[in-house]
């Protein structure tokens, strides 16, 4: 009966520590130091916050990491759908650069039109404004138009 518990006691106490192992084997082929799993998470920064009777609506930026999120941005005065394409895109670069990052670090747009016949003009404008590696992109017309007098907005996620 003694050589028995004995054995059950040493096959535990093997499996604990087999796991034990284990789970420090993981963390360092993954490449996280054990130090790294009690570090606090990255904080949000918020930047432009638009406010409604005093309380916070959404921010015009957003960094996270080495992430940056810029709200739409539009254009509402006079203008061809050119005129305010081009006006959005400066206005997105304006915001990447103040984040810290550029055109040529943008991941991905999201590109809204109040209609779809301007699909063309604003893509002549848009090319080549992203660098040889432009980002992914999604395209739509907004029923019932884009807020405002824009005829576009254009929004974007980057990294730092």
């Amino acid at each position: 009966m003694e050589t028995q518990r004995r054995s059950i006691l040493k096959r535990l106490f093997a499996s604990v520590a087999g796991a034990v192992g284990l789970g420090a084997a993981t963390n360092a082929v993954a490449g996280t130091p054990t130090s790294a799993l009690s570090e606090p998470a990255a904080q949000k920064e918020v930047f432009n916050v638009v406010t409604l009777d005093d309380v916070p609506l959404f921010s015009g930026s957003t960094k996270l990491g080495n992430l940056v999120f810029i709200a739409g941005k539009g254009y509402h005065k006079e203008g061809d759908i050119k005129v305010h394409t081009d006006e959005v895109l400066k206005e997105l670069e304006r915001e990447l650069i103040k984040a810290g990052s550029s055109m040529e670090k943008v991941l991905k747009v999201g590109v809204f039109l109040h209609d779809l016949n301007d699909y063309k003009g604003m893509n002549e404008v848009y090319k080549g404004r992203f660098g040889s590696k432009p980002p992914v992109r999604t395209t739509v017309a907004v029923y019932g138009g884009v807020p405002g007098e824009s005829l576009v907005e254009m929004d974007c996620i980057a990294y730092i």
